[in-house]
């Protein structure tokens, strides 16, 4: 008895029909673009992750006294030596332009509005606690975060991160906190002299100009009795904020590298992550206060 041939158009052996292939069809033409951009926020996401992780850990080593040896504390010497004096020119220079420009149109504005009462908490707002924090963060990016990105990329793509591991020293120890506490105390350093130079190279200007007739400790104390007591606060933390995550994230970008990744990759993309560190920073306690 021969068996009954099986009908070719069977449910089993059936094509996919015109709906499906056209859905199979986009999500072809769509997968490469939610791959690059899975890709892009997975790649980001790991770098803020590992920068807050990183923060945590270098707040708790800090207060171990176990953890500033020898070594550790020759490195934050030298670090804060070449952040400190290697900023400081260029945050006189910033710090004579910007009191010239932002004291001078502040004081001479408001004095022919018939405002000029308001001067100080002008100062203390645009000047001090905004535009500040900004100016030295870049500052700190541009003199020295770029100098231990590329000290320490170097120092991952050539293999002796790795070799540093295998020889028992932690890296973490050695390189990243005593460079980030070094940039730390360099941001508030280089924060209070660009906020009290501005604020005197103003002044000088002004008071040359005949725009105000006062003497410079009138004007220094009616900055201070516009500060608020959150103003106290808030500016040098600012800057210690702006200091300690310029430095810390010099120090992750040099560290997270890619096989493929060069200096030449790693600058722009250092760069680019400590502008928008200093700018979340100051974003952040703005809408704080």
């Amino acid at each position: 008895m021969t068996a009954a041939p099986v009908p070719s158009d069977a449910p089993g052996d059936s094509p996919p029909d015109g709906r499906l292939g056209r859905l199979m069809s986009i999500l072809a033409r769509v997968r490469p673009v939610l791959a690059w951009v899975g890709r892009l926020t997975r790649h980001q996401v790991r770098f803020v992750l590992a920068l807050v992780g990183a923060a945590w850990g270098v707040v708790r080593e800090s207060m171990r006294p176990n953890s500033w040896r020898r070594t550790v504390r020759e490195e934050f010497r030298l670090c804060l030596r070449q952040v400190v004096a290697g900023g400081l020119l260029s945050t006189l220079i910033t710090a004579t332009l910007t009191g010239l420009m932002v004291v001078w149109q502040a004081v001479y504005w408001l004095g022919f509005a018939g405002m000029a009462q308001m001067t100080g908490s002008i100062l203390v707002s645009v000047l001090v606690r905004e535009i500040a924090p900004v100016l030295v963060g870049i500052i700190l990016l541009g003199r020295s975060g770029m100098l231990v990105l590329t000290e320490i990329g170097i120092l991952t793509l050539g293999g002796q991160i790795r070799a540093l591991q295998a020889q028992g020293m932690d890296p973490f120890l050695l390189l990243v906190l005593p460079r980030t506490c070094a940039f730390m105390v360099g941001g508030f350093t280089l924060g209070i002299l660009f906020a009290t130079i501005s604020l005197l190279m103003g002044f000088i200007i002004t008071h040359s100009a005949g725009v105000i007739t006062t003497s410079v400790w009138t004007f220094f104390a009616n900055v201070l009795m516009a500060m608020s007591s959150w103003d106290f606060l808030v500016i040098p933390l600012k800057f210690i904020l702006v200091g300690f995550f310029v430095g810390l994230g010099a120090c992750m970008t040099g560290l997270l590298v890619d096989a493929e990744d060069t200096i030449a990759t790693l600058m722009p993309r250092g760069f680019a992550r400590g502008i928008m560190t200093v700018l979340v920073v100051n974003i952040l306690f703005s809408m704080g206060g």
